[in-house]
Formats: C-alpha cells, structure tokens, sequence
C-alpha cells in the first residue's frame, strides 16, 4: 500500500542492534532524515555526513582488485596472444584507461550525493525499478564470491600439504562434489572474510591499504627469484609459441585484448560508486583511479610477464597460474609466504568486488529488514549453496549462467550513465531518493522509469544473444563467430546508453530540474557532505519537478 502523500511514514527509530554504521563511521555517519521513508533508507544507504577516503585509499581498492589469481591468469593470457609485446602494451594500455575514464563517469554521481549505486539507480530506474540493476549485480557478485573463495581455498590447501603431510588423507573423502581438505579450507576463509566484512568499512579500508602493497612486495621477490635462477637474457615479454603475426593480422588480436581487459573489470566498475561516494573529493577518487588503474595494472601485467617468463627455464614449462608456480618451488618459507599473500590477494578482490556490492545491493531491496551486514551475509550463505567448484572448471555451466547475467552488466552501465550525464544533466535531488510519495521526483510510473526498464530489455536481449548464442552455434559446427561474445560490454553499454536516450527524447521522464537549487547535487560541489546538509526535508518542500508524466 502506498504511503498518504500528505502524511508521509517517516523512519522508525532503529533499535541498536539494528543499526549499522556507514564507513565505519560511528552510529548517525549516514544521514538518516527523520522524513527518509523507512523502506527506502536505513544507516547505511542515507547520504554519507563524512567523506573522508583519499587517493591512496581508491588507489588500495584498485590494487586489490587487480592483484588476484583471476587479474595475475589475465594479464598473462594478454602475452600469451601470439601478438608482439608492445602491441599487447599498447592494448594493456588503451584497455584500462577505457575502464578508468568510465570508472571516473560512474563515481561522480555517487560521490557528489554519497549514496551507494543501487540509490543512485533510483533516480534513473524509479524508486523501485532501481532494485532492478541492483538484485542482477548482487548475483553476479554472488556466483563470483564464491569462485574467489575456492581459489583462495585451493593456495591454503597448499600450505596445509606442505607443513602437514597428514592431511593428504582428507583429499579422498568428499561431500558435494569437494574434498575433505577442500571443505576445510573453504570454512576458514569463509569465516574470515564474513569476520572482516563484519566489522564495517573502515577495517575493510585498512585491510586494503595494507594487502594491495604486501602482495606486491611478494610479487617482487617472487620475480627477482626466478629471474634470478632463470637468467634475464631468458626472460621473454612474449609467452605465445610460434611465428608472430603480421600487423594487420594482429590487429583484430589487439582489439580483443582490450575488450578482454574491459571485461575483466566491468563487475566492480559498475559498483564503482558503493567506494567512490566515500571519496574526500571527487578529484581525489579520479587520483586515486590513475594510480589505481593505468599505473598499476601496468606495472603489475610486467611483473606477471616476467614471472610467467622465467618459469619456462626454471620449471620446464610455460605456468601462469600463480598457485601452481609457488607450489613447484622446493622451499617451505618460499610456499608458505606465496601460498599466503595470495590467499590475502583473492580475499581482498573478493571482499571489494563480491562482498560489498551485494551488501549494498541487497539492503536497497528492504532497508527496514536488511541491513548492509546481512546483505553481505546473504551474498556469503548464497556462495556455498551454489557449490562454485563444481562448475567453475566447466567452461560451458559458466558460459551459460555468468555469461548471461554478465551480458547486462553492459546495458546497466550505459543506462547510467546516459540517465545522469544526459536526461539528468548531472543534477540529482537527493532527498528525493527516499520518498515513496507518488508525487515524488523519483516515483515516475508507479515507481519505475518504463524508459530505462524498456532500454533495459531490448538493449539486454540482443546482448544475452551474443554471448551466448556465437558458441552454441559453434558448439553444433554451423558457424564460428564466438569472437563476437569477447564484445558484448561494449555492445550492451552502447545500446543502453543509445537506447535511453531515444526514449527519453521521444518521451522524457527523468527531471533535468533546472532552475531548482535548493536541495539539487548538480555535480560541481566538492563532496556530498554540503548537499544532504543544505536539503529542505524530502517531503515537506514544495519543490516544482520538470516531468512529463505518462498519459
């Protein structure tokens, strides 16, 4: 039942075990109104009152989602393309600073309001259309929660065959599908991310500003090792067999190593603004993005390449999983200390990139029952249900479950942006986002924006097609265009954003509010912290709002 227009239901007061702080910040860091509705608005999704993440802070988000098994198996199969080393730099380089410019478009809007991303959706989608984008990226998050913590179980299961020979006795019995040894491994990093995440933002920050450098300070000594026991005149910044392309035949290679860098980071750069809005400064999110982003991967994908390199001479064969290479080295303190930062590696990205989003995403969808810790704890329950070992070696169950959640993340993107930077004009009334007035800037159509759930649909349908169509077909032996699924990001993000726009000229519905500023983030305020602060009460106002309404 909708809530009286004239008598809006303001927020209950919240019982201290149901209270979670923003950032870490103590109890009252969100700016929970009194006015907020309670089933839009709870401590963790008001506007931030504090903003207080620098560069290094976005910098440490970037480096512990690069530095990981997935990011090191990456940028190593960008080398192994069979193109010449500058072209895979030159592709290195051009792919991230694609993801760094889109990463900057998608912190502003919620650094400038300090609300998460599943609320800065509701002033594109409506109010409950934004649950939406929100519930597809929890379950990506999901799937891919638990892939993390399988991999980061199988460097501890290392560790343990190393000290305790006995425990190569639980490898043979099972349950599920994973071993004796496996289950226990899985445990302890399941409890220790849940206890990490459990103790809010600001402990997560600390534990990222530390992990990102220590796994670097590893990474260098791993490499000096090899290189050291491999001679650098057998180092090769080439890890592909065979004769080299020619330039015009390594043209398509390189514009795949783009669309392969691009899509490894489209998950936690749609999210993006669940960090950048705790950001000090825009200018200080987009710092810490260059050094984050472009500088880091850069120098992290070199230290891969010459990692990978030197394990031809020294091993015999061509490794670029990293576990594998730490699990061939002859040395205790060599397996335990490799074995262990990567462990630290994989439950960073996971804790940045899986664990965070859902938690936001999830509490979006009933802020007055699930609070930011259980949306967490619903994404870490939901990772074991889904038994990601058995299907994370299966080429084709990934193909056709992440492949098609993963084919939206595209459109969503492209909604956004076109929704904020082009209907929008960058200006958002931030209290808005938390009424269910059905005179509510936000409300549209009975809570939804049709425009952007339309765009939506059509601009996912095609996109959900090629990825998974293209190897079906080849699969069957009719025809071989799987190449096209490498592209499918783009392709969703430009029928989004196209899409959205067309729509939104034929029938406008997101408000430019021009002429208003009372109340009105238009994007050119330092933080966020002056606006929520300035804002006359969300329903009380009598505030004019430029929408074409559905007739």
């Amino acid at each position: 039942m909708n809530v009286p227009e004239t008598a809006p239901e303001a927020a209950p007061y919240t019982k201290p075990h149901d209270i979670v702080e923003a950032a870490g910040h103590p109890v009252g860091a969100g700016n929970m109104k009194p006015e907020y509705d309670y089933r839009l608005a709870n401590e963790d999704l008001a506007p931030l009152k504090k903003q207080s993440w620098t560069s290094y802070n976005i910098f440490a988000f970037w480096m512990s989602d690069v530095h990981s098994v997935g990011g090191y198996v990456t940028a190593g199969s960008l080398f192994a393309l069979g193109i010449a080393s500058w072209q895979v730099l030159l592709a290195l380089v051009i792919g991230i600073c694609i993801v760094q410019y889109f990463a900057n478009l998608v912190a502003k809007p919620s650094q400038k309001t300090g609300v998460p991303y599943p609320v800065v959706n509701r002033a594109i989608f409506g109010i409950k259309g934004a649950n939406i984008p929100a519930i597809i990226r929890g379950l990506i998050a999901i799937a891919w929660y638990g892939v993390q913590t399988f991999l980061a179980a199988e460097s501890l299961n290392i560790i343990f065959l190393k000290f305790i020979p006995g425990s190569a006795a639980l490898l043979e019995p099972s349950f599920l599908g994973l071993s004796a040894l496996g289950w226990i491994s899985y445990a302890i990093l399941w409890v220790a991310q849940a206890a990490l995440f459990w103790r809010g933002m600001e402990v997560i920050r600390k534990f990222i500003d530390f992990a990102g450098p220590a796994v670097y300070v590893v990474m260098i000594i791993l490499a000096v090792y090899l290189v050291s026991k491999a001679g650098w005149s057998n180092i090769s910044f080439t890890l592909s067999e065979g004769p080299p392309m020619d330039f015009w035949a390594s043209v398509p290679v390189m514009l795949t190593a783009i669309a392969l860098v691009v899509s490894y980071f489209s998950g936690p750069m749609l999210n993006f603004g669940d960090f950048a809005r705790y950001g000090k400064s825009f200018q200080a999110v987009k710092r810490g993005n260059f050094w984050g982003l472009p500088v880091n991967f850069l120098f992290f994908s070199l230290l891969v390449v010459i990692t990978a390199s030197a394990t031809v001479p020294v091993f015999g064969e061509l490794i670029t999983d990293p576990i594998k290479t730490v699990e061939k080295i002859d040395s205790w303190f060599a397996i335990l200390l490799g074995g262990l930062t990567f462990v630290i590696a994989t439950v960073g990205i996971n804790i940045v990139a899986n664990f965070i989003s859902p938690a936001f995403d999830f509490s979006n969808v009933a802020p007055h029952k699930i609070s930011w810790r259980m949306g967490g704890m619903i994404a870490a329950v939901g990772s074991v249900i889904l038994t990601p070992w058995n299907w994370y070696s299966n080429d084709t169950a990934i193909h056709y479950s992440l492949g098609v959640l993963g084919a939206l993340i595209g459109p969503l993107f492209g909604i956004l942006i076109a929704g904020y930077y082009v209907s929008a004009h960058q200006r958002i009334q931030t209290d808005e986002m938390f009424t269910m007035s059905e005179k509510g800037t936000y409300w549209y159509s009975k809570g939804y924006n049709k425009n952007a759930v339309y765009a939506l649909i059509w601009a996912g349908v095609p996109t959900v097609i090629l990825a998974v169509f293209p190897k079906l077909l080849a699969d069957l032996g009719i025809f071989d265009i799987s190449w096209v699924s490498n592209y499918t990001w783009f392709i969703g993000c430009g029928l989004g954003y196209a899409i959205f726009v067309m729509l939104e000229r034929a029938n406008p519905q997101v408000p430019s509010l021009e002429g208003l500023s009372a109340g009105v983030s238009d994007g050119t305020l330092d933080g966020a912290a002056s606006t929520p602060a300035s804002e006359p009460a969300a329903i009380s106002a009598e505030i004019p709002v430029q929408k074409v309404t559905e007739g």
